[in-house]
């Protein structure tokens, strides 16, 4: 079989003097070296020139969704580029303060905020809340004193689209835990529950249809719903949410940024809407700029059934594959242009026989034990949905950028585990 597709690469990513692949200017091979594996190897310059397209587009409203992922690097990167971040709870809210982003800059977002979250948004200064329920406007007039100045807020509604993507990840849909349905009559009632409260500055309304979403006509059918239910309301502001998909294996294709925004802003102008309109990229920003490598630590040839190729991470760096059957392409950055003729399974090393990576993966007939073997486009995701199952440590991120290797997370230690432990 073919080589990896290059496209599915890093955007700096190059076959370096050794041979093997560098990425940023810095050799796979020898970053896998110097902070062992698994290990999430960024591109640095990918992500910000994909940042740069959204703000070039959106200036401030283009707002990075900090769940694909998330580190006080990547928020500190985002928004020197321009952008506003936006957070789900209080561990992004905190790690994004942290990383030096002004409050203000923030969108808190949240099915079911708490009231400790609630407040602890309110004392920071967040810039946008995002309501996700009547039980959340409760709690808001709890919080907010009478005589303090409401908290500027965008309502989200659910415009009923149906979003091709995995179901796990469509939240358009009525049928959905996010928001209040336009077809029930909810939205309009939330409208007019959030204008009559003095806890809440009503400036927009929000949506978002899914995750990993290829069709551009699913975000058009969002954008004319969205424009009949909130163009009348007058209201400066609607966010459409982030979902565009990214590709992930050989044959898949998405728009750019570039071409997403401009089609978004097109047929907000068709649908009459005149609103100031927002975005919230996270995997498209993120996702393609990263590759984890690992250390191949097994191979079992079973004659007439399947290869195995176990390596030394699996479903606690990357749970992609085992929650939605997500594909991804291998291959061996010492012979990054290399032909790949094995078929093989690539496995984790936990104790599961779903620990599977690469369902059906091609990986050149030379590989052995002690190979770095990588998986392209595992930027978004991987590192933020990380687990310790079976108490294995999560890798480290290094970010890569003019053939400096910069370790931003480090890899965690034994002692880490017990940190909560109480014994």
């Amino acid at each position: 079989m073919k080589p990896v597709p290059w496209n599915l690469l890093p955007e700096t990513a190059a076959v370096g003097e050794s041979g093997a692949l560098s990425i940023g200017g810095c050799d796979v091979l020898e970053v896998a070296a110097e902070y062992g594996t698994p290990v999430f190897i960024y591109d640095e310059e990918h992500l910000r020139n994909r940042c740069r397209e959204a703000v070039a587009l959106f200036g401030r409203h283009a707002t990075y969704a900090t769940k694909a992922f998330l580190c006080k690097a990547m928020a500190k990167l985002a928004h020197e580029e321009g952008m506003s971040l936006d957070v789900a709870t209080g561990g992004e809210l905190h790690i994004a303060l942290e990383a030096g982003v002004p409050a203000a800059d923030l969108v808190f977002h949240g099915n079911n905020k708490s009231v400790e979250e609630l407040r602890f948004a309110l004392r920071a200064g967040v810039g946008r809340f995002v309501v996700d329920s009547f039980d959340e406007i409760d709690r808001l007039e709890q919080l907010v004193p009478s005589t303090a100045e409401a908290p500027a807020a965008l309502l989200r509604v659910t415009p009923g689209v149906e979003a091709h993507t995995h179901e796990f990840i469509a939240t358009g849909q009525d049928d959905s835990k996010f928001g209040f349905t336009v077809s029930s009559g909810l939205a309009a009632k939330a409208v007019e529950r959030a204008i009559s409260s003095n806890a809440i500055n009503l400036v927009g309304i929000h949506a978002h249809i899914g995750s990993q979403v290829f069709r551009v006509e699913s975000f058009a059918q969002s954008l004319a719903v969205l424009g009949e239910f909130a163009e009348p309301l007058g209201l400066p502001e609607l966010v459409v949410g982030g979902g565009l998909g990214v590709p992930y294996v050989d044959g898949e294709e998405a728009p750019t940024i570039s071409q997403w925004g401009r089609i978004l802003k097109e047929r907000a102008a068709e649908a009459g809407i005149t609103a100031t309109l927002g975005i919230e990229p996270g995997r498209s920003i993120a996702a393609g700029a990263a590759i984890t490598a690992y250390t191949v630590g097994t191979i079992k040839r079973l004659d007439g059934i399947r290869n195995y190729v176990a390596v030394d991470g699996g479903m606690s760096d990357n749970p992609r594959p085992v929650l939605y059957g997500s594909g991804y392409e291998t291959m061996l950055p010492r012979s990054p242009k290399a032909q790949r003729e094995m078929q093989a399974r690539i496995v984790g090393k936990h104790c599961e026989s779903g620990d599977i990576l690469v369902r059906d993966a091609q990986i050149p007939a030379d590989t052995v034990v002690g190979d770095i073997l990588a998986t392209p486009v595992t930027g978004a995701y991987g590192h933020s949905m990380g687990s310790n199952y079976n108490k294995v440590l999560r890798p480290p991120v290094v970010f890569c950028a003019n053939g400096d290797a910069r370790q931003v997370v480090r890899r965690e230690r034994l002692d880490d585990l017990l940190i909560t432990d109480l014994g």
